[in-house]
């Protein structure tokens, strides 16, 4: 029988057995995991390019089981292993190939995941279908699911529309396949790992659902993708890995790398961020009673009420910024922080400039207080 460990082996490649390095674990101490487990692909035979030169596939012995049963059986453990080290608040990310994507999914659901999103990783440069037989496998399927329904996880809804040119994130993504100065090699030259995942691709998961600070586990580290990753992103990581070469190429890559500074990590998300009324404009003079706002283009104008509300000036609307806004368009809905825009000498701002220089201020203000009380306390 495992012990658990008292203390997480954070930054950390545990060689051997991933299910009993899962289960070694303590139970609810992960905030994230990603799992590249094998793909179980069954290959029949050597493949061959049409000059009859080899096709280096993913043949190695550790992507090789007996039968679906068996494998089956083994990710049925390590998935729920790694359910139980998850926090209830933690997320899962497995990825893997038509070959065993849907078997995986299946299980997840039957253990209590609950399954998020399946995202698409579509690879710009995917290898030819030497033999002309069926369609180019262009893809691979990520499964991102919580602990359970009930789970808070996490998701940067903002840092993800940033990404993506200020537009949602849709769930398919165009990233290369890892290749050129990114493919590790090992001692001979040769690829250190067949199914090396490029780190743009982890960066965008890192990115999406853990903040800084977060514990990620990767159970099939390979050459050390995930943990390069969290590493540059200021997060932890624990990484399970039973090649002894694997873990070689993986040590030497995460030595050799700086982490990216405090600042340029932090992640802010808008939901996160101080609530501030319109109204707060008026009360700290940002905005006067009987001032005028419009659209960017002067088509529609408003006055400002004293108590918040805006009228147009013809008097047939009058409300809430959103309000009005959604009304003078005629449409179901308005942010009315955008839509409206205030003068400032030549220029028109959008008044959520205003919003924006309030809420530092105030932020400004508390974390000031907090300071100086801390500070009393000590002395």
């Amino acid at each position: 029988m495992s012990k658990k460990l008292k203390k997480l082996p954070l930054n950390t490649i545990l060689k051997g057995d991933t299910i009993k390095h899962l289960k070694d674990t303590p139970e609810k101490s992960i905030d994230m995991i990603f799992a590249d487990p094998p793909y179980n692909l069954q290959l029949g035979g050597d493949l061959h390019r049409p000059n009859n030169s080899k096709v280096d596939a993913c043949d190695d012995h550790w992507d090789q089981f007996d039968s679906y049963k068996a494998y089956d059986d083994f990710s049925r453990k390590w998935l729920k292993a790694a359910r139980e080290s998850l926090k209830d608040d933690g997320s899962i990310w497995v990825i893997g190939s038509y070959h065993n994507i849907f078997r995986l999914g299946a299980i997840m659901q039957d253990l209590g995941f609950w399954i998020l999103n399946d995202v698409i990783w579509r690879k710009t440069n995917p290898m030819p279908n030497f033999r002309g037989k069926r369609f180019t496998n262009a893809h691979e399927t990520m499964i991102w699911a919580s602990k359970s329904e009930k789970s808070k996880y996490t998701f940067n809804y903002d840092s993800m529309k940033a990404l993506n040119e200020d537009l949602q994130m849709r769930s398919d993504w165009f990233i290369p396949l890892c290749t050129g100065h990114e493919r590790l090699k090992n001692d001979e030259g040769a690829k250190a790992h067949p199914t090396q995942k490029p780190e743009a691709l982890l960066h965008r998961v890192i990115t999406a659902s853990t903040k800084p600070g977060d514990v990620v586990l990767d159970p099939f580290f390979g050459t050390g993708t995930t943990g390069a990753v969290a590493k540059k992103m200021g997060r932890d990581f624990i990484g399970i890995e039973r090649e002894a070469d694997y873990i070689k190429v993986a040590q030497k890559r995460i030595d050799s790398i700086t982490a990216y500074d405090e600042e340029s990590i932090a992640q802010v998300q808008k939901r996160e961020q101080m609530r501030i009324p319109f109204g707060w404009l008026i009360e700290h003079g940002l905005l006067k009673p009987g001032a005028e706002l419009q659209d960017t283009k002067g088509r529609n104008r408003v006055k400002i009420s004293a108590d918040a509300n805006i009228k147009t000036t013809e008097g047939n609307h009058r409300g809430s910024i959103h309000k009005v806004g959604a009304a003078v368009q005629n449409a179901p809905s308005c942010n009315g922080w955008t839509y409206w825009h205030y003068k400032d000498g030549d220029k028109i701002r959008p008044i959520d400039d205003l919003r924006q220089q309030l809420r530092s201020t105030i932020e400004g203000e508390v974390g000031g207080n907090i300071k100086s009380n801390t500070n009393s306390t000590l002395q």
